[in-house]
């Protein structure tokens, strides 16, 4: 006669593998968003940010307002890129360090399900930044544009979801704050330098050129010099509009790549 076995359950039960669950990301994105309501100073830093840099550029150039007009839809997608980038990495750094990752990952809540629900929290306040920001240069700075300002908004929107998914992906290689922002200079200002902001792409040196080709930000940039210039959708915005999600996507699938419990 055979004694009846009881089956262990594991101490940290396996994260699914299946496709992604709606209720599962949500509950994520939920938990991201309750916690960033109680810091004020990261919402005011994520809405306030961008609006005041672009005021402030607007009255820079305000003997010369072609000027802001070239610049300012340009700086319109790359300031919310910026802060994204900066808020996310440092935020989701203190889940990774807090542990609050490690616990998440011992549930069953898949990689893709976590990733997808800090994507889904953050790219809720990127289309509240994006808008704040594109409202504010074209209603009340004057920023004048031939295309429509919704396609500005557009292109502002997927920088910031870039900037979200560059801030996940660089937070697991940084073990504390300080070092997340160092990731900037690494990570950001190679881009701001070639996209084509201070000179055209093709004006650049060769190898110079080349390396922009292959920068997110290059294409960010010409996706909204298209809105300032062409009163219809491009060809080639619509292109640079897709290499900015695809980007996107790409770096949010390594930032799920990142996510690996370290206990047994």
């Amino acid at each position: 006669m055979t004694t009846p076995t009881t089956p262990i359950t594991p101490l940290h039960p396996a994260a699914p593998t299946g496709p992604l669950s709606l209720s599962r990301t949500t509950a994520t994105a939920t938990r991201v968003l309750r916690q960033l309501s109680h810091d004020p100073r990261t919402i005011a830093l994520l809405m306030l940010i961008p609006c005041v840099m672009l005021f402030l550029l607007r009255y820079v150039f305000d003997g010369s307002p072609r000027t802001f007009d070239n610049t300012g839809a340009s700086l319109l997608g790359i300031f919310p890129l910026i802060t994204m980038f900066l808020v996310t990495s440092i935020a989701t750094l203190r889940e990774r360090t807090s542990g609050t990752l490690e616990r998440l990952l011992a549930m069953p809540l898949g990689k893709g399900d976590l990733i997808a629900g800090y994507a889904l929290a953050f790219g809720a306040l990127a289309i509240v930044q994006s808008a704040l920001a594109t409202g504010l240069a074209v209603w009340f700075l004057g920023l004048d544009v031939t295309g429509s300002p919704w396609l500005l908004l557009l292109v502002a929107l997927l920088d910031a979801l870039l900037g979200t998914a560059l801030g996940l992906f660089v937070s697991a290689f940084a073990a504390s704050e300080f070092q997340a922002v160092q990731f900037m200079p690494a990570v950001i200002f190679p881009q701001l330098l070639l996209c084509g902001l201070f000179t055209p792409r093709d004006r650049m040196h060769p190898a110079l050129e080349a390396v922009s080709d292959v920068l997110p930000m290059s294409y960010a940039v010409d996706g909204m010099n298209e809105v300032l210039r062409h009163p219809d959708m491009t060809t080639a915005f619509v292109r640079d509009a897709l290499i900015v999600a695809g980007c996107a996507l790409l770096v949010l699938a390594l930032g799920a790549a990142t996510l690996k419990r370290r206990t047994p």
